[in-house]
């Protein structure tokens, strides 16, 4: 008998993971039997920038668990959120993931998400429909009950832990700094007694152990609050990184010039965590917070790599793992997602599964939400037609012959109606249609967008191109802000 349960609590993450094997090149097809349908694990993270594996070769950060997932299949190097309605990205991020639409198709349904749910056409229960059984996990902030969405769903998280105030414009530039990410009295991810990211792994194995004793293929929805602030671990985690060891990021800035026209001021919550001006010290003691914290989820991870090894279900299992947005933490002087730059744009998103190529980096552009559609292609699961993102099967598996086609030619970005951005063949425009600001980088060149070209006359064709792509782009999707002239 399958059941139904829900345990409120306060927090959310994001990590998508999904493992199979032994699945034949026409499981796109309706499959006819459902041991021919394999199982799918989504781990799903939140605030996790790409550049926090060391698997991407970016950052001096301990993530054996996650690096040995990338060892065993396909890395996306340049998976994106699209955008957000909301200073909460997450909401926005994890409402195109559940629906498949694109942001503001989303934005336009997200009062009446139940609405969808009952309609029947949300992420599991389209699963659920093509007879899988469904576990929920973790950190949720989409308006509708995850436990009428899911079989069985524990311990459904809201957006972020309680604030913890003294986590708040810190380290101070001098004398003692009265935060401690070890202190349970605090609550934050310790609230309950046991840290929220070891709760999340708890109950995905106990899944597993469940799901193993079902003859019907399984959905794993396991959903982490971390490495989302209040930056809270274990001592051991923090020992790993002494602030000697933790570089600044680049560009390191006191403070963004356009921050407040572009709606990630002062007052924003993100940017609230660290003093104005930055200095050195507090990027620093944030990002060794922040890298303690991801370590620490990675551990959770290989826990239950370990459970579904010994439930004789990895061979019938795929493994997505990604983000639900990236995080500044220090880059550009900000320390939120809120902003249109790669760091907070970009998520690390992992494959693992049969005829899934081995330790592969593979450069082209998606969304995160394409493990949506993913997943029920595998399924053989119906699609509906509002379902805005693309399977990337066909690139993971190479089952249709020839080289697949990018699922996308460009790659949008938005946030309110403050920011907007286009990414194409290495060039990236940013707009910020309230500052009247254009700025433009060549990605490919410059990584870490330090050199704004946008007012250099030899690159004007450039922006002009990007310009007219975006305005094309914004038609297609609905957007209807105006962006800024060009010079």
């Amino acid at each position: 008998m399958q059941t139904r349960g829900t345990f409120q609590g306060g927090f959310i993450v994001v990590i998508a993971v999904l493992l199979t094997t032994g699945i034949e090149s026409g499981l796109c097809a309706q499959p006819s039997a459902a041991g021919s349908r394999p199982n799918v694990l989504f781990l799903f993270a939140d605030d996790m920038t790409h550049e926090a594996i060391r698997a991407a070769g970016k950052t001096d950060i301990d993530t054996p668990n996650l690096d040995r997932l990338a060892a065993r299949g396909t890395r996306f190097s340049h998976a994106y959120n699209m955008g957000s309605w909301s200073g909460a990205v997450c909401v926005a991020s994890r409402t195109m993931l559940i629906t498949g639409r694109s942001v503001w198709d989303a934005n336009s349904i997200y009062n009446t998400t139940d609405k969808e749910r009952r309609a029947g056409v949300l992420w599991p229960q389209l699963l659920k429909a093509a007879g899988y059984q469904t576990f929920m996990t973790g950190k949720w902030h989409i308006r509708t009950d995850a436990a009428k969405c899911f079989d069985v769903a524990r311990h459904v998280r809201p957006g972020m832990p309680k604030t913890v105030a003294s986590s708040y414009n810190r380290p101070p530039a001098s004398g003692e700094d009265n935060w401690s990410p070890t202190d349970t009295s605090l609550g934050g991810f310790w609230e309950g007694g046991r840290h929220w990211s070891e709760v999340t792994a708890d109950d995905a194995i106990d899944f597993l152990g469940q799901a193993s004793q079902q003859p019907s293929p399984a959905f794993f929805y396991i959903a982490f609050n971390a490495p989302h602030d209040p930056r809270q671990s274990p001592q051991e985690y923090l020992d790993r990184y002494p602030v000697e060891r933790i570089s600044l990021p680049e560009p390191f800035l006191s403070e963004y010039p356009h921050a407040e026209a572009m709606g990630a001021g002062r007052g924003l919550r993100d940017e609230k965590l660290a003093p104005f001006p930055r200095t050195e010290r507090a990027v620093k003691v944030h990002r060794r917070e922040y890298y303690a914290l991801v370590t620490h989820l990675d551990d959770q991870i290989g826990r239950i790599l370990d459970a579904l090894e010994a439930s004789g279900k990895a061979d019938n299992t795929w493994i997505f793992f990604t983000a639900d947005h990236g995080l500044g933490v220090g880059h550009h002087g900000l320390m939120g997602k809120q902003n249109q730059y790669d760091h907070s744009v970009r998520v690390p998103f992992v494959v693992v599964g049969p005829q899934v190529p081995a330790g592969k980096t593979d450069p082209t552009p998606i969304y995160l939400q394409d493990v949506m559609p993913t997943t029920l292609e595998l399924a053989g699961a119906a699609r509906p037609e509002h379902v805005f993102f693309k399977s990337l099967l066909p690139r993971l598996t190479g089952t249709s012959g020839k080289p697949p086609a990018a699922p996308y030619e460009s790659i949008y970005g938005s946030y309110l109606k403050s920011q907007r951005a286009i990414s194409h063949d290495g060039w990236k425009l940013i707009a910020y249609p309230e500052a009247g600001v254009l700025r433009l980088y060549h990605v490919s060149d410059d990584p870490d967008e330090t050199v704004d070209l946008a007012g250099q006359p030899e690159h004007a064709p450039r922006l002009r191109n990007l310009y007219d792509r975006l305005v094309v782009l914004q038609q297609d999707l609905g957007d209807t802000v105006s962006l800024p002239n060009l010079p």
